[in-house]
């Protein structure tokens, strides 16, 4: 990837960068697919609210190896599968058959889509702006989830005609992220603090500071659920579970991206999500201080990875720009970061 080119990995994580391994072909290259998707969307979208069902679908990747896949098309998600929130959902893309090389979608299964939410021109910068969250957070750490940007023509077979063409991208699945770091993904119900990496975890809570989201959780998800809210484990599968890795997902919410429908949860005594509140455990304050203090160079290989960002306007760059400076004011020093962060660290 280009930012990493740019940004030295400044975190001695705990899988490091030796051992991880190269990503499938869809995740290798940053360049900007150009796809048809074609599906009875009518359908799917009036379905979205009430069912994840999935709908048969073809996948056409065009351009100079064009390439054509059966694959059936499941709205996912919960908030944006509400219709008075987005008007197109979330989608998650399976394949019948695991295409084989040479495919640029060689060894993929199931994909998550993140799609453009509504036909306003207005939603595309917020999905480009979740794109760099991604991004931004595989700068921090191999032990994150890659994606793949795309201009997608969304053909509806019900109607007939194509409903739009908009700006989207894939996320890599946890399993292949776990398997690029040498681990496996952890599915339990829920940890304490304890379990987790103390660095990572440090990481973790720092970048979603940074990006303004409160939108999470490091140990546990919502009853029923495996564990996090937002966020998955990897490590070791061998007892006893410990220096797990937590690895996010879903920025929608944040500050960052600060989309009409972001909220801050009650929990957290902020009114917006353009303000910032740190949430990391206070037993990792000083990984947190050690984190903040490696990444105060970084500003401005944020900055051009967002200059780089296809398709996002001048605008949006700017305030993006602006956000960022107000966190690298934040950890501009050792004083500065307890007084404006660990102050409301949770024990």
């Amino acid at each position: 990837m280009r930012l990493l080119s740019l940004i030295i990995l400044f975190f001695a994580a705990p899988l490091s960068m030796a051992m991880a391994k190269e990503p499938k072909p869809l995740f290798a290259s940053e360049d900007t697919l150009t796809l048809r998707i074609e599906a009875p969307f009518t359908s799917l979208i009036r379905a979205a609210p009430r069912s994840e069902d999935p709908f048969p679908a073809t996948l056409t990747l065009e351009g100079a190896a064009p390439e054509t896949h059966t694959i059936t098309l499941a709205p996912r998600g919960l908030s944006r599968r509400n219709t008075e929130i987005c008007g197109f959902p979330p989608l998650r893309v399976a394949f019948e058959e695991k295409p084989k090389k040479p495919s640029l979608f060689k060894g993929q299964k199931k994909l998550k889509l993140v799609t453009h939410c509504r036909k306003s021109h207005s939603f595309q910068k917020h999905v480009l702006l979740e794109y760099n969250a991604y991004r931004l957070y595989n700068a921090f750490t191999p032990s994150s989830l890659r994606v793949r940007l795309a201009d997608i023509e969304y053909f509806d077979t019900d109607r007939d005609r194509t409903l739009v063409t908009r700006k989207g991208f894939f996320i890599e699945d946890i399993d292949d992220a776990a398997k690029r770091n040498g681990v496996k993904e952890i599915n339990i119900d829920d940890i304490t603090a304890s379990q987790l990496d103390p660095q990572a975890a440090a990481r973790y809570a720092l970048f979603q500071y940074m990006i303004g989201n409160y939108d999470w959780s490091m140990h546990s998800g919502p009853a029923g659920d495996d564990c996090c809210h937002n966020s998955k484990l990897i490590g070791d599968r061998e007892p006893p579970l410990e220096a797990l890795t937590p690895v996010p997902y879903d920025f929608d919410h944040s500050g960052l991206v600060d989309t009409p429908y972001a909220a801050v949860p009650s929990t957290v005594p902020i009114r917006n999500v353009r303000a910032r509140y740190f949430r990391g455990f206070c037993a990792h304050n000083e990984h947190t201080i050690s984190a903040a203090s490696a990444i105060r160079q970084s500003q401005e290989a944020f900055d051009t990875l967002i200059d780089e960002t296809p398709g996002l306007a001048s605008s949006a760059r700017h305030q993006s720009k602006r956000f960022l400076k107000g966190f690298f004011k934040n950890i501009a020093d050792r004083e500065s970061i307890e007084k404006r962060l660990l102050r409301t660290c949770r024990e």
